[in-house]
């Protein structure tokens, strides 16, 4: 039997995708237009029971296990199974237009991050997600980065990553490696991905060279209200 996936083993996955170089330099930021609204976000309480309005133009994903449901653009598209899932959870990946992997999820994974080290960190957003509440414990959503100062490659001094945290924010001037986990039955989960800055996916928006510009960006707005949307799905 496969034991459950490690939540370190797969967070790595993410975050080496946002220090991969690429040919090619960053240009103008994509258009900026805000995504549809949605309806707030519901209380702890009422999480599993308060109707959920998709934005005009999504659609709702359920995961094949009845657990979780999310929404996403029409254009955008669902990898399920991603790859091969751990024991009892599952894997599924939310792909862009341009076939670009925006955020993957997990889940029944194990926690497992250490902290070794700890880096300058930047805090770019942060947004509670209280459908996914547990234990009285209101996860975040956070789109974060860590800074190398050893590192004398612009490619790999800089961690950009974005998704759903059961971690309080940290504080003081370092923080330890990102570790984008939530606590999710019965073990734990993780939903979100990687901004590379030097990405230059063919078909894809041109990029911008900073992380605080993307966030203005059509593409970061969409993936945010996506993975801000995810919620039980009334079938646990």
């Amino acid at each position: 039997m496969r034991r459950a996936a490690s939540i370190a083993t797969t967070l790595s996955a993410f975050c080496a995708a946002a220090v991969l170089a690429a040919c090619g330099s960053p240009a103008a930021a994509p258009a900026t237009s805000s995504p549809p609204a949605a309806t707030a976000s519901p209380s702890p309480s009422a999480a599993t029971s308060a109707a959920v309005t998709v934005p005009a133009g999504w659609k709702t994903f359920t995961t094949s296990d009845g657990t979780l449901a999310f929404d996403y653009p029409e254009s955008w598209t669902i990898k399920d199974p991603a790859d091969e899932p751990a024991e009892g959870g599952i894997a599924v990946d939310l792909v862009s237009d341009y076939g670009k992997t925006m955020a993957s999820l997990r889940t029944n994974m194990v926690a497992g991050a250490e902290c070794p080290e700890k880096f300058p960190f930047m805090m770019y957003d942060s947004e509670p997600v209280p459908a996914l509440a547990q234990g009285g414990v209101i996860p975040r959503f956070v789109y974060e980065g860590r800074s190398d100062p050893a590192s004398s490659d612009p490619a790999g001094s800089l961690t950009l990553a974005y998704g759903i945290t059961s971690e309080p924010e940290p504080t003081g001037d370092a923080a330890c490696p990102i570790s984008h986990f939530f606590t999710w039955p019965p073990s734990g989960a993780i939903f979100g991905g990687a901004y590379n800055p030097f990405d230059t996916t063919p078909g894809g928006p041109t990029h911008v060279d900073t992380p605080e510009v993307y966030k203005d960006t059509t593409e970061y707005k969409y993936v945010k209200q996506a993975i801000t949307s995810l919620r039980p799905a009334g079938k646990q």
